[in-house]
């Protein structure tokens, strides 16, 4: 397999960042069913599990809690891909460690094809879906999400699942507008910052230097849609919905990485949203 370089210096560091992390709340999580997910969680929270007395099964409990908002979170993108047929294809763009793959194979029986500028990532996703002898049909591959070296035309589906903040937008929805066939449907599920506030807020600052990404404002996706062919059909604000999430992680001592309230106090002072868009390729 040809590996397709990465096109800058940054996406080399955001590399080198994917290949050397081992966060807890990444992979403890996906310890539990071998789906891991890189990314947050939607819905309503137990929150009886903060009044488990056992501190081990509090601590189990909280995990599996988490687990489940970030699969709601995971299945409800893929629920905008279809109707999907067993014979399409399906592009997860920027995916991880691969649990969103899975999930659209498991729901339509799909090929699916992950791509991660992480050789760690790409490695350790196909030795999963290797483990649930899916590997003929799940793929992942070591390629960079704005040139990805894949056939023209060739999907019916694609998404990214909170990897967009990455990359240049223009760059890659003209990448997916390529692999997408006519009619083929784009979904992406995202943090942005909000224009009617005005400028990024100090709190998306601290987010952007936390996880050394570049969030954009949320008329930039509708702008660079617009001009790669991509035109939304269904728009869906998930701040409140992805809430919980966030206050159940906060009170998750094994789990917290620092960055919880940043988030809770942007997503609640306005500035920053939880969105997810599905787009059509007209």
């Amino acid at each position: 397999m040809t590996i397709v370089p990465t096109q800058s210096t940054y996406q080399s560091r955001v590399a080198d960042y994917w290949n050397a992390e081992e966060n807890p709340v990444n992979l403890e999580l996906g310890k539990l069913d071998d789906l891991y997910h890189h990314h947050y969680g939607v819905g309503p929270a137990d929150r009886s599990v903060l009044d488990e007395p056992d501190p081990v099964l509090r601590r189990e409990r909280i995990t599996a809690e988490l687990h489940r908002l970030e699969h709601a979170q995971a299945e409800l993108l893929a629920a905008h891909l279809g109707p999907l047929s067993p014979d399409d294809r399906v592009f997860d763009a920027g995916c991880g460690r691969g649990g969103g793959s899975v999930v659209a194979h498991l729901r339509y029986g799909c090929h699916a094809d992950g791509v991660t500028i992480s050789a760690k990532q790409a490695r350790f996703a196909s030795e999963q879906a290797r483990k649930r002898g899916i590997d003929d049909r799940v793929r992942y591959h070591h390629r960079n999400m704005l040139d990805t070296g894949f056939p023209t035309g060739a999907y019916t589906a694609s998404w990214n699942n909170e990897s967009t903040m990455y990359v240049e937008l223009d760059l890659l929805f003209a990448e997916h507008a390529r692999l997408l066939r006519r009619g083929g449907r784009y979904v992406v599920v995202t943090g942005c910052y909000n224009d009617t506030y005005g400028r990024a807020s100090r709190e998306v600052s601290l987010i952007n230097a936390h996880y050394i990404c570049d969030i954009h404002p949320r008329s930039e996706y509708f702008r660079a849609m617009a001009r790669h062919r991509l035109v939304p059909v269904h728009v869906q604000d998930l701040t409140a919905d992805t809430i919980p999430y966030w206050e159940l992680r906060r009170e998750a001592e094994h789990l917290v990485t620092g960055i919880e309230d940043t988030f809770l106090t942007a997503y609640k002072n306005g500035s920053f949203q939880y969105l997810l868009i599905a787009a059509d390729r007209v």
